[in-house]
């Protein structure tokens, strides 16, 4: 393609280009350079990352098209750029609306700094100590029957679930996250989001899954579970308010926890692979053979969930 000659000119000629750089062009570079880093830095938080992954595999593969020389797959990628340039604005509307309207609230240089501090390092783990601490207030919870959702960051943030509640920024303690969801309190309703061994928000909105496969039985405290388990790799713990079931949703599906110690080891698990999704269906695999081969399934053990009594 054109823009590939244009480069390989480009760099033929760079000694020219040095020679002939002036104040103004530094200027120009630098204010670019800042502009670029600043929206990446926010793109990271949104699901515009995922998309940005996304085009850059397919600007390589059109790349090397053009190299190959090969013409049939050139022409239709000049025929539906500019229909693909209008579906990404589409696509990124919400966040494109959101990425403009903290512009014009919030100080650019406090952003920058903000996003530079916070995404400058890894994405933060969670401790063994911290999956004791769920593990506990989730079965305490259970037993008394109080309905709880806890969405736990892995390698993708959960910003914009963030900022639809409220920060709290604790450390995660049982006894925290059992206040948190305590009947009849301020905090209750709504999804806790935790990030690596923090609480950063409570009273979260979580989108609310269309999945066709879910039982309709389920209530929206768990539809919200697997809604944001298909748009990032989060893990989500559900307790049910009607029975005290506890459940996992990841990958866009929901497991049945049988006790504690299974809930311990599925979380460890979970954390130590990262997004792995094939031993995440093996699993799912050999636990829907065992359960046939007791003669009982794992739907067929849970009581029906009361749509109308569960919260979000």
């Amino acid at each position: 393609m054109q823009f590939v000659t244009t480069a390989i000119n480009y760099l033929k000629n760079m000694g020219i280009y040095i020679t002939t750089v002036q104040w103004r062009d530094v200027i120009e570079i630098l204010i670019i350079a800042f502009l670029l880093y600043y929206i990446l830095a926010w793109m990271k938080n949104t699901r515009a990352w995922s998309l940005l992954k996304g085009i850059i595999v397919i600007a390589l593969f059109l790349v090397v098209a053009s190299i190959l020389q090969l013409d049939t797959i050139i022409w239709i990628a000049k025929n539906v750029v500019n229909y693909a340039i209008i579906a990404l604005l589409l696509v990124l509307q919400p966040e494109l609306r959101k990425g403009l309207e903290n512009l014009g609230r919030k100080n650019i240089l406090g952003e920058f700094i903000s996003n530079t501090a916070m995404h400058s390092g890894t994405v933060q783990k969670v401790s063994d100590s911290t999956v004791s601490e769920i593990v506990k207030a989730c079965t305490e919870m259970g037993k008394a029957r109080t309905g709880a959702l806890i969405v736990i960051q892995r390698n993708e943030f959960l910003s914009e679930y963030e900022t639809t509640g409220i920060s709290i920024d604790g450390k995660v303690t049982s006894g925290l996250l059992i206040n948190i969801f305590e009947k009849n309190t301020p905090l209750h309703d709504g999804a806790v989001v935790i990030v690596g061994d923090r609480v950063t928000a409570a009273t979260c909105y979580l989108p609310l899954s269309d999945s066709m496969e879910l039982s309709k039985d389920l209530g929206t405290r768990h539809r919200a579970a697997v809604g944001v388990s298909e748009k990032t790799d989060a893990i989500t713990i559900i307790v049910s308010e009607e029975t005290g079931r506890i459940s996992l949703a990841i990958d866009g599906k929901i497991e049945t926890i049988t006790d504690g110690e299974h809930l311990r080891n599925r979380l460890t698990k979970l954390m130590t692979n990262g997004q792995d999704r094939k031993s995440h269906r093996r699993y799912r695999r050999d636990r829907n053979k065992q359960d046939k081969a007791e003669g009982t399934a794992a739907t067929q053990q849970a009581p029906a969930e009361g749509a109308s009594n569960e919260k979000v």
